[in-house]
């Protein structure tokens, strides 16, 4: 069976989790719309096929916009790739049995969002803000880079990385290739042959990083909730979906069934609230995309004012990137069946080059450094799925016996738990028996490996004992990724630690801190402090792997958690470093 695209929708009206999950192959017929005055004209084709029975997929580019209303600027894109893009099939096909590696696709990223520019941007809207010219701008930036392997592949680590949601990847052929796994919904709509029935919309407006621990994680929940800056901008953001489907709506139909609903997604918390309605007889397609199209969660408000401002400060056309992606199918009675997302979270191929867009609404309360943090975790989903990796944990064997081996397990379970992989118990025992078995004397130092599909393996390496003291140096510069999920959580995704392996002969290990200036570890291992009179380790909110050596030192008493900051270093009387493998040794900083 050859795939073309597939679609993995999650049913907005059903909390119990139902999905609408097909495969497509060729097309029987394509429409494109390279000039705004085609684009109208593609919704009504599309439109008539599915109310005639057939599965159309497709997608519109955020420059589309000015099709519907000349007063939304945008910039100009390219005019080889179409403004919009739909393929009608016959009938949907049965989704895909087989796996697909996880080591097929990979993305090589080389242009990024620069911190200056963001500042700059963020200054710039906020002084459009304090001049009454707009409450709201939703401002974003491109990644770019080179992506080999296969488009399935890539897809299927998507959304391994960011599951659930709306999940889409449409193959346009030679208009590109689009892999969705936006969380959030544009609208859904059903509606019977005289066009009339309910309409859906669940903009998702207000974010929050997942926490470090489970309690951390449940605060940062409650403070997206409780939040008047989070709030304030999903109300923003509601009132603007409000107006705009009250153009298409039969007469008092608009509610807000739902307001400040907190959704857990992989990488951060987001707040959605659902805005629905009736439309009035005779609405079509194209009549609802008029009203609502791009979507207000991605511009800001007021819409008009909001993407001028857009078109000057963004280094480039959006793409399909905050445009529509979705599925219309046919329904009884000539009906029709119109599901879209708001593509965030997604990855455009075009030829070898991949681009992913990332950003953040920015109001008059906004803080620099909050809102860069909120863009860091918005793209950990496509750094996770940008390379494949290992689970990993680093456990010392002794004359057959493995130290602290149900704490690596808890905590590679967590991994797994957190990550998507299947976690079983019973496999991952066996392997380390199997090599516990072949390693009955000395000391080994033995690396557990879990794949993407929940396969374990086992090496091990002989351990020679460790002088003391060690030599530590301090990084001469911070981990910018502490807060990440690969420093949480322990993978073979280590190149952010490589970079501060130490270089020098004699030097053990690199002391590791954040961009707040707080002392959070070191390359491999975790970090103790004399300071006080009383052993120091920095809590895991500082941004560091919670390692299980220092669990133990933790749990014994030896040490407690306190932050420590640069300023604090000549006030340290001394250093050990600590991990499972190696136990505790007395360090020095040099």
């Amino acid at each position: 069976m050859t795939i073309g695209s597939l679609i993995d929708f999650a049913d907005p009206h059903d909390a119990a989790g139902a999905r609408l999950r097909h495969a497509f192959g060729a097309p029987r017929t394509v429409w494109a719309a390279h000039a705004l005055h085609e684009v109208r004209a593609v919704l009504d084709a599309a439109e008539a096929a599915a109310r005639s029975g057939a599965w159309v997929l497709g997608w519109l580019r955020y420059e589309a916009a000015p099709a519907f209303d000349p007063a939304l600027a945008v910039q100009a894109g390219d005019p080889a790739l179409p403004l919009a893009w739909f393929a009608a099939h016959d009938a949907p096909l049965p989704w895909p049995t087989a796996a697909t590696a996880a080591d097929d696709a990979r993305i090589d990223w080389h242009t990024q969002p620069e911190r200056a520019a963001f500042d700059a941007a963020l200054a710039h809207i906020q002084d459009g803000i304090a001049r009454g010219t707009y409450y709201q701008v939703n401002h974003t930036a491109r990644l770019r880079g080179r992506w080999s392997g296969t488009a399935q592949a890539l897809f299927a680590a998507l959304q391994r990385a960011q599951g659930g949601g709306y999940a889409a990847w449409i193959d346009g052929a030679a208009a590109g290739q689009v892999l969705s796994v936006s969380p959030e919904l544009f609208f859904d709509w059903q509606t019977g042959a005289d066009g009339s029935g309910p309409i859906l919309t669940r903009p998702m407006k207000g974010t929050a990083a997942r926490g470090a621990t489970p309690q951390d994680d449940a605060a940062q929940a409650a403070h997206l909730r409780n939040s008047p800056k989070e709030r304030a901008e999903n109300v923003m953001i509601v009132d603007l979906l409000r107006n705009d489907l009250s153009r298409i709506a039969q007469p008092h139909s608009v509610r807000v069934p739902r307001l400040f609903h907190t959704e857990a997604l992989p990488t951060v918390w987001q707040m959605t609230s659902d805005v629905a309605a009736t439309t009035r007889t005779g609405t079509r397609l194209q009549d609802v995309f008029a009203a609502l199209f791009p979507c207000g969660s991605v511009t800001g408000a007021p819409k008009v004012q909001a993407m001028r401002t857009i078109a000057q400060l963004e280094d480039g056309p959006r793409g399909v990137y905050c445009g529509a992606v979705g599925l219309l199918r046919p329904a009884a009675g000539g009906g029709l069946h119109a599901t879209f997302n708001v593509p965030i979270r997604t990855v455009e191929l075009q030829g070898s080059e991949a681009r992913c867009g990332i950003g953040s609404g920015i109001v008059w309360g906004a803080d620099a450094n909050a809102e860069w943090r909120e863009w860091a975790a918005k793209r950990a989903f496509v750094e996770r799925a940008s390379e494949p990796f290992d689970l990993l944990e680093t456990l010392r064997l002794e004359d057959g016996a493995y130290r602290h081996l149900p704490e690596h397990l808890a905590r590679m379970e967590q991994a797994a738990a957190h990550f998507g992989v299947p976690w079983d118990a019973t496999a991952v025992h066996q392997c380390l028996q199997v090599l516990a078995g072949s390693h009955p004397q000395g000391a080994w130092r033995t690396r557990l490996l879990l794949g993407a599909a929940g396969t374990p393996r086992a090496e091990a390496f002989a351990l020679a004992p460790t002088p003391e003291p060690v030599l530590l140096r301090l990084a001469q510069r911070p981990l910018a990724q502490a807060h990440g999920e690969f420093v949480r959580h322990k993978t073979t995704r280590r190149a952010h630690y490589a970079a501060f392996a130490p270089q020098e002969p004699g030097v053990f290990d690199t002391v590791l801190w954040n961009e707040e200036g707080e002392i959070t570890e070191s390359t491999f291992g975790n970090i103790a402090m004399l300071l006080d009179g009383r052993w120091v380790t920095p809590p895991l909110a500082c941004g560091l792997l919670p390692g299980v050596g220092r669990a133990v030192a933790l749990r014994d008493g030896r040490v407690i958690e306190a932050v420590v900051r640069l300023q604090d270093l000549p006030r340290v009387q001394g250093w050990a470093f600590i991990n499972s493998l190696r136990g505790w040794l007395q360090a020095r900083l040099g």
